[in-house]
Order: structure tokens, then sequence, then C-alpha cells
């Protein structure tokens, strides 16, 4: 009657060792460790990294921990925040030596000393939030005026280009401000004007008025478009932030909307501001130019005289000069995707992929200027470079673009990355930053560790005196589920915040009415003269349904807080869903386990403990066991 079969012994034991393994990497902490990443992507991180690294440190007389590369970075471990510091500025002269210039990102980290063993079967703690790791909060506003402006010379060349497919001639274009003005000679052309911009040009609304002898008009995007691009601006923005950090191997990063017009972005684990305001500005685009090829123009690229008016120098990568003209042909903004790979000479090289409209406009640019030079610069924090500056042989269409050159298959791989992550869709300023310092995320850890184990206690004495050895069975099963929760939330790489902590709190009070259910439901059987073998079996599964319907209905209200909620709201909601699942299998299944492996052998038993069985005849009794 009360016996499992062996599978569910077997099942039980496989769930015990899992939860115990995975949930114990959080029991190891963390330790300092300074992070060094490429700060271009020309900038390579490898073995040779490491070695410099090493020879700073020992320099210095300072011994790390660990030295390892974990993908395109390296991380040299400490053993508290002094060394942390000492070794971060020692590795910062190192590799940078032009300060102004840096060509690595060195910033101070915090990484798990779970052990490589545990590690290598994907054992790994549980990300901590902000409040409790400690980190750096950053709020950021989004310019929207910026924005529209961007999308008005978007929209000034796109108007340019359309009304010279349809043959119509005019007195010039510039955007002024949000505005689009154009300048007709008569009314015929002005009225033809209008009709290209109510055919083709839906977002803007034109205004006519007379100028002498000539029409003006001015064009401007209608707020309902507005609106529109200001929230594609945000999006945009939120996107290329989460790419370019997610890269930069900053865990479970927090970046989220704030209003109509700000973007809030915490970095757990990150302690320098600095270097988090660096890692925020690592963004990437392309920009399409001609090379200015005129005498002046290729003695400035000599170094033989000054750059000419309405040019600009860069360099390549393998420091040569290169002038090219300030019109931007192409942008960034018109790029699909960009995927490292192949030229048809093995070389690497970025294979890119425009849309409609600079697809258009790269057949136009190709065909207009065939034997002219074209530079491809690619604009990194500010700073731009040619990364090639072919010779245009014949028009290119199709929107598939190909960029090869002095470069190797990292660099590649690198240039592909930073130009799928994009370039922000508008300018944004910091207008409140804030540290939380690690002592402060270990005073947080401590008080709602303290809170949970408390509680934990609490619970378990209250239930031991109360039901006796089916508490003991209750307490053994709350803890599986305190394992198992932990556990589950470590595989997932949940983050834990201090929300969630109360969550995990609140389920131990939560997952123990299951084990009272099952005990009250026990004693009544008792109570009305079963058997102590009949008690337990029907106490399980009359109590079986109670419990479902009431986890149920909790299930329902977490859910609902998981799909409405935000921020600390959906972290108390993880926690608490989970922790209602995991409550369910402890103490039905785990539980009984447990009182069938105490009491299922025994044939002839006549009691059980489960403290007072209070009669209504008065004549009460402890059921104990024999």
């Amino acid at each position: 009657m009360n016996r499992y079969p062996l599978w569910k012994y077997l099942v039980i034991a496989f769930s015990l060792v899992i939860g115990v393994l995975y949930a114990l990497p959080n029991l190891f902490g963390e330790s300092p460790a300074v992070q060094v990443s490429a700060a271009r992507s020309s900038v390579k991180v490898d073995l040779t990294t490491v070695t410099r690294v090493e020879q700073a440190l020992a320099a210095q007389s300072i011994q790390p921990s660990l030295i390892q590369l974990e993908g395109n970075s390296v991380r040299a471990r400490f053993e508290n925040t002094d060394v942390q510091i000492k070794a971060r500025d020692t590795i910062e002269r190192t590799l940078n030596v032009d300060p102004a210039n840096p060509g690595y990102v060195v910033a101070l980290n915090l990484v798990p000393r779970t052990p490589a063993w545990m590690a290598s079967l994907g054992a790994s703690p549980m990300y901590l939030g902000l409040d409790l790791r400690g980190g750096v909060h950053f709020m950021l506003q989004v310019d929207m005026p910026a924005a529209l402006q961007r999308k008005a010379d978007v929209l000034a060349g796109d108007l340019r280009a359309a009304l010279r497919e349809k043959n119509v001639r005019h007195g010039g274009i510039q955007r002024n401000g949000q505005a689009i003005e154009l300048r007709a000679r008569d009314a015929a052309t002005a009225q033809a004007v209008q009709a290209v911009i109510q055919d083709q040009f839906p977002d803007l609304q034109v205004v006519q008025a007379a100028d002498g002898a000539e029409f003006r008009l001015s064009a401007t995007i209608k707020p309902a478009a507005a609106i529109t691009v200001q929230d594609q601006a945000l999006k945009q923005n939120i996107t290329t932030l989460h790419n370019r950090i997610n890269e930069l191997a900053v865990s479970e990063p927090v970046i989220q909307q704030q209003g109509t017009d700000r973007i809030v972005v915490q970095l757990p684990g990150v302690q320098d501001t600095a270097k988090a305001k660096d890692i925020l500005g690592r963004t990437a685009t392309l920009e399409v130019r001609l090379v200015d090829e005129s005498s002046e123009g290729q003695a400035a690229e000599g170094g033989a005289g000054a750059v000419p008016f309405g040019s600009e120098k860069y360099l390549e990568r393998d420091g040569r000069a290169v002038i090219v003209k300030r019109e931007v042909l192409l942008t960034g903004e018109n790029l699909t995707d960009a995927q490292a790979g192949f030229d048809d000479q093995q070389q690497p090289a970025v294979h890119l992929t425009l849309d409609s409209k600079g697809a258009r406009v790269f057949r136009d640019v190709t065909r207009e200027n065939v034997g002219k030079r074209m530079a491809i610069i690619l604009f990194e924090k500010g700073k731009g470079e040619v990364v090639t500056a072919p010779v245009i042989r014949g028009e290119i269409g199709g929107g598939r673009v190909q960029i090869s050159g002095s470069m190797n298959t990292v660099e590649a791989s690198d240039t592909a990355l930073l130009l799928r992550a994009g370039s922000l869709a508008a300018p944004m300023e910091i207008i409140e930053e804030r540290t939380i310092g690690p002592s402060l995320g270990k005073e947080n850890i401590a008080r709602g560790f303290n809170s949970v184990i408390w509680g934990f206690l609490a619970v378990a004495t209250f239930m031991c005196a109360y039901y006796m050895l089916f508490g003991v069975f209750s307490s053994l099963a709350l803890g599986f589920n305190l394992v198992l929760l932990v556990a589950i939330l470590s595989m997932l790489q949940a983050t834990l915040t201090l929300p969630g902590m109360a969550a995990m709190a609140l389920a131990l009070g939560m997952a123990i009415d299951a084990n009272v259910l099952i005990n009250e439901r026990v004693r009544e059987e008792l109570r009305n003269g079963s058997s102590p073998q009949t008690a337990i079996n029907v106490g399980y599964d009359h109590a079986w349904g109670t419990i479902l319907d009431s986890n149920i209905t909790s299930l329902i209200a977490g859910v609902a807080l998981l799909a409405f909620g935000s921020g600390p709201v959906r972290g108390f909601a993880v926690v608490h869903c989970i922790g209602i699942l995991t409550s369910m299998f402890s103490a039905v299944v785990f539980s009984r386990g447990l009182v069938n492996l105490w009491y299922g052998r025994q044939k002839k038993l006549k009691s059980v403990s489960i403290g007072t069985v209070w009669r209504p005849d008065g004549d009460n009794a402890v059921a104990k066991a024999d």
C-alpha cells in the first residue's frame, strides 16, 4: 500500500543529486577580477595578450589567483579588491601606452569561484542583480530632436533621388532643422514636387509659399510619423546597447525603456563607472564616401599638402592616409546584415547586405563613378578608420557588397559583429549615474540569506515540535524544495535580486502548507479509526486534490505578475512560480517517499509519530511509532 517502486526512488535520488550539484556553485562566491577586452575591432585579444598581462603583473610583484583567456577577453582573478585595483592600474599602463587612444578596455569585474570540474558540467551560480552584486546604474536621455533631424536628412536624400528619377528640375534641397526646404522656379514645378511627395513620401506634410518669382516648399514630418520615428530610435538604441554589452561579456545586464525618451542601463559586477561608460560608447557604423582624387587631395594623401576644403583625412589599418570627401553616400542605417567570410582570392572579407533603398543608392553611385576610388569607413567611438578604398570597376547592384583588405579572419569577424550591432539611432546623454559597491551588495546578500535560513529554521522547528517524525519528514522535504529551487534558478541562469530572495522566503512558507494539509489529513483518518497504513495512504491521496487547487490559483497569480510586471516584479514572479512547482514535487513525491521508506515495510504498524491526535470524545492520544 505505502511502497514506492524502485524507479520512483531512483527519480527522487536523481533529483536530489542534480539539485545539490547545481545548487552548490552558489556557495563559492565571487573573486575580484580585472577584465581586458579590445577597445577597437582592429585590436586582437589572444594568448599574446595573456602573456603581456602576466609579465606586467610579475614586474610589479602582483600575484593573481588565475589568469585565463575566456572568449574575446582576458580575466585575471585576485584575492581582494586592493590587489585588484593595483593590478588594474598596472595592466592599464602596460597595454594602453597612449591614454588618448587606448587599444584595450581594462575594467574591474567579479567572476565566480566555481571549481573547474563543476563548470565543465555546466554548473554555474545564479546571476545576482545590481542590488546584490553591486555594479553601475545609468539613466540615459535620448536626443529625440537629433533623431528627427537624422530622419529629415534621410528623407531629403530620398526626395532628391526621387525628383531626379521623375526629371523634376528644382532650385535646390536643403534641411533646415527638422524641415526640408525646396525651391521651385514656377508653379508647375512646385505642383510636380508636391505630387511626388504625396505619392512617395506619406510621412511628409508640405507647406507652399511664394518667394518673389519663385516658390518655396517646406516639408515637415507628420506628428504621427514623428512619434513612430522616436519609438524606433528608442528601440534601436536599446537593441544596439544590448548587442554591444552582451558581446563584452557583462553578465545579465538590464537595459529597459523608462518613459518616452529615457533608457535605464544596469551592469551588475562592473565597479568602474568610467569603463562602463566606455562600454556604452562602443558602437560602430559604416559610411561610404568617394576618395578625393584631385591634385590637392593626392598631395595631402602623400603628406605634401593640406587637406582640401570639403574633404577629410582618415587612416587605413596599416597607417596610410586616405583623403575622402565629406559627402556621405551611404551609411550603416541601410545595412541589414554583416557576415564574415572570404573573397574570391580566399582572403578574409566582410559580406554586407543592404536594404532596397541602400542597394539603389549603391548601384547609382557605382554606375556614376566608374574608375574612381570609393572609401568604406568604419566609425567606432567617434573615430573613423578606412577599412578599404577600392577602385570602382563597374556598376554593383543586388544589394550585396563585399569589404576586403588588410584584415585577418578575427578582424573580419569583429568588424562584422560591430556592424551588426549597429549605430545609435540618436545621441544619448547620461543624466544619472550611480555605483553600488560590492560591500553593500554583500550586506544585502547576508540579510537575504539570513531571512531565508531563519525562516526555514523557524518553520522546521514548529513542524518537528507539532508533528514529531512527520514534521521531520516535512522539514527534509522543505530543505529539498529549497535546494531544488536554487538549482533550477542556477540552471536557468536566472538573475536573483532582493525581491527574488523575498519570494524565496515566501516560497518556504507556502511550501509547508502542503505538508500541513497532508499531516492533518493523516491525523483525521487516525481520528476516524483508520489503521496507520490506511491513514497514510488515504491522507496523501485526499490531500493531493486540495494541494493542486491551491497551488494552481497561486500559480495563476504568479504568471500574471510575470506577464504584466517588469523589473523587480518579474524577478519576484519567476522565483514565486518556480517555487510553487518545486514545492508540489517535494511535498507530495519526496515527503511520501521518506514516509514510505520509513513506514511502508512495517506490515503490523500500530501507530505513527505524528503528534497529538485530538479525538472528539476527549480521549486524546499521542500517536507515536513503535
